[in-house]
């Protein structure tokens, strides 16, 4: 075969190799809201 398509066929292999590479899982950590909202000051005694 020709030199040409010899580099197109592994151009096209690697290609493929890495489309069909394991990619890592991305995974989010989301931080619980709290239960109970603080206090909110008035400026009022009670």
């Amino acid at each position: 075969m020709s030199k040409s398509i010899k580099l197109v066929a592994l151009a096209g292999l690697l290609a493929a190799a890495a489309a069909c590479a394991q990619q890592e899982e991305e995974y989010v950590v989301v931080e619980p809201e709290p239960i109970s909202a603080e206090p909110v000051y008035t400026g009022k005694y009670k």
